[in-house]
């Protein structure tokens, strides 16, 4: 036991001698906890202990981690290929994904574009806005209308479209393209619906239409700039204020898509199909960084039949087939399973478990929406002591601001959303 102590205080010094990690100082504030090795919905530590993930690792790892299918997909296709080069060349994997996105998701759309991480996708999306407006020769449209307390990513295109002022890019404000925001949604996703809701943004649409490229939007949930929930109805107007006013709809389902919301995309809970579609996380299960641009056939013909004819971006590991091979065998469990009653049964189970939680003074708010629990407290989250707390009950989650949340993986039993939502009422007692 000593010597595996000696081994993790060992890790942790080294870590913090060469690394810098995600949000967070170097060396961090709050120490790493170090992975020895994880399976299903438990990550292993390397002093033993053993937590239950209720992050799915940023929410990608929907099937649980080392699962036999997904490793099977990535060693068969080591057997053949790594990697190649996107740019003139093609491969099998690609063409099967591309087809299978487009045939799963809402309908309409007709290209896809691969990218290697879901900032990337975003950026790729807003460059085909952009692009779309050039070669129709209406170069003045070239700004996006954003929701407040939306996140798109952390490079400086998504950047630009997230929240200015409350989210956490607000120290970038004079370096980013300015955009136009208009205030985020605020009946809630079973609320009752009241057109004065769109009163904003219809203006917004209608003073700003002549300079405005697109519309860009996280359907449903509002992820990293406060977990929020809306009203379906609210995209529904959107998606017609666009088509009113000539304005593309970007969609942002990196952290909704694959059926995080109880819908297999966010999207369908209104029954709409965007112009550009942006996927990324749970596309490889949470194997590999992958994403994904999808976009209508007409937003593809007006780039490829005007000058410069081409898309202007390019990623080095665009469509790699080991990630293809993953994204395909991943969608193909999802497709095989009853992930609706999975997705059905977490969210009865986060309703009931969170639900006490309503009664901590220092509890503001507590939502659930599929396979997502939040608790929104008053203050700050300690994070460190709370996170503390919950990893002494067993349960890894990532609290920030003023959320405490839980992501899990499709996969995890009754027993352990128990667990998570017990841990979670008790850590912020």
């Amino acid at each position: 036991m000593a010597n595996s102590d000696n081994h993790y205080n060992d890790l942790l010094k080294r870590d913090a001698e060469s690394l810098w990690h995600p949000y967070a100082a170097a060396p961090a504030a709050i120490a790493p906890y170090a992975v020895k090795s994880a399976s299903g919905t438990r990550l292993t530590l390397h002093d033993g202990r053993e937590l239950i993930d209720g992050m799915s690792s940023w929410w990608a790892v929907i099937h649980g981690y080392n699962h036999p299918r997904l490793n099977a997909a990535l060693t068969t296709q080591l057997q053949d290929m790594a990697h190649v080069m996107f740019g003139g060349l093609t491969h099998e994997p690609a063409v099967l994904l591309a087809e299978k996105l487009l045939a799963i998701a809402p309908s309409g759309l007709g290209k896809v574009f691969f990218a290697d991480s879901g900032s990337v996708a975003v950026e790729v999306a807003l460059k085909m806005a952009l692009q779309y407006w050039v070669s129709l020769g209406k170069p003045a449209k070239k700004r996006i209308l954003s929701l407040r307390q939306g996140y798109h990513g952390d490079t400086f295109g998504a950047m630009s479209v997230c929240d200015p002022v409350n989210g956490m890019h607000h120290i970038f404000s004079d370096l980013v393209m300015p955009q136009i925001f208009a205030k985020a949604p605020q009946i809630p996703f079973a609320g009752i619906w009241n057109d004065t809701e769109c009163i904003e943004i219809t203006e917004l649409i209608k003073k700003h239409h002549r300079e405005l490229a697109a519309v860009i939007l996280e359907p449903i949930v509002q992820g990293a700039g406060g977990m929020r929930f809306y009203h379906p109805e609210y995209l529904r107007k959107v998606r017609a204020l666009c088509d009113e006013f000539e304005v593309l709809l970007i969609a942002d389902e990196i952290a909704t898509g694959f059926g995080r919301t109880g819908e297999l995309f966010a999207c369908n809970h209104a029954q709409i199909t965007p112009d550009i579609l942006c996927l990324g996380k749970a596309l490889t299960g949470g194997y590999m960084s992958f994403a994904a641009t999808l976009c209508k056939n007409f937003v593809s013909e007006v780039i490829s039949q005007n000058s410069p004819g081409l898309l202007m971006h390019g990623p080095t590991f665009m469509a790699n087939p080991l990630a293809c091979s993953v994204a395909l065998a991943s969608i193909d469990i999802l497709e095989k399973s009853d992930w609706r009653a999975a997705v059905l049964r977490i969210e009865k189970q986060l309703l009931t478990g969170l639900e006490p939680c309503r009664r901590l003074p220092a509890v503001k708010d507590v939502r659930v929406l599929g396979a997502i629990g939040v608790v929104e407290t008053r203050e700050p989250v300690a994070v460190k002591t709370v996170q503390e707390r919950l990893v002494g009950r067993g349960v890894w989650l990532r609290p920030f601001a003023h959320l405490c949340y839980t992501m899990p993986p499709f996969i995890a039993t009754e027993d352990e959303i128990d667990t998570i939502t017990a841990a979670m009422y008790a850590a912020l007692l």
